[in-house]
């Protein structure tokens, strides 16, 4: 009952807000150049889905975060486990990983473009950049994590190395791998997002840079609104993957 009243307060705050902006907007109080009313941009959103130039642009952003993203999510939980598990890797990669992530992202990609052009590829690397590091520590915290009395009952039961990382250690480093993949599945959407503004003629963060270099207010809510739905979407998506990966795991 209490999480049903929480629901709707949360509704009616958002039709709050979505009453008041419309108010501003139609009566003056705030130009429309600054912001768009509601009514405006679910028109444009519907214009852009029915003429077809919304999915293309959609389908290349997703494409390029899902390449990016999954990319780096194999090589992190990987590099992450062996160097969680081998203080040899751990001293050795550590320090350069580190030096990598201190450069700031964003300074290479004008790097980026004059190496790999404005093309796809371009996309791909910059989402793998803007996430790899933050799941490759992730891991290592999670796999570092495990509680000494857990591998010490897998001793005394003989568990092999595998069952041990299978069945104690990945299990006990999964929480801190799925909240790294959440902050980097919306770093790495907004790392997409910068690349395709700053050099691209195609995907969202093409429509967001022509949006407002044509001062068109109510194109630019409406793919700030479809960036929303997307990032939000991805977060579920792997909180969904992490629900499933816990029940399977306890009726083992």
């Amino acid at each position: 009952m209490r999480n049903w009243k929480i629901r709707v307060l949360q509704a009616l705050t958002i039709i709050f807000f979505i009453v008041l902006c419309e108010f501003v907007v139609q009566r003056g109080i705030i130009s429309d150049l600054y912001l768009a009313a509601p009514s405006n941009v679910v028109v444009t959103l519907y214009e852009l889905i029915i003429s077809g130039e919304l999915t293309g642009h959609f389908l290349t952003t997703v494409l390029e975060f899902a390449i990016g993203f999954g990319a780096a999510i194999l090589l992190g939980v990987g590099l992450g486990f062996a160097m969680g598990l081998s203080k040899p890797l751990e001293g050795y990669f550590t320090p350069l990983l580190s030096a990598l992530m201190a450069v700031p992202t964003v300074t290479i990609i004008p790097l980026l473009i004059l190496w790999l052009g404005m093309g796809l590829l371009n996309k791909i690397v910059v989402v793998f950049l803007f996430t790899f590091f933050l799941i490759v520590f992730n891991t290592i915290t999670g796999v570092k994590a495990t509680l000494p009395n857990h591998i010490k009952v897998a001793r005394v039961f003989e568990a092999s190395r595998a069952q041990l990382i299978t069945k104690v250690i990945i299990p006990s480093a999964a929480p801190s791998i799925f909240a790294g993949l959440r902050v980097a599945a919306a770093t790495g959407l907004v790392g997409v997002l910068f690349a395709e503004m700053l050099a691209s003629r195609e995907g969202l963060g093409y429509l967001l840079n022509m949006a407002t270099q044509f001062y068109d207010t109510g194109q630019l809510f409406a793919i700030i609104l479809v960036v929303t739905a997307l990032s939000v979407l991805i977060i579920e998506l792997i909180n969904l993957i992490e629900r499933i990966f816990f029940t399977k795991w306890k009726s083992l």
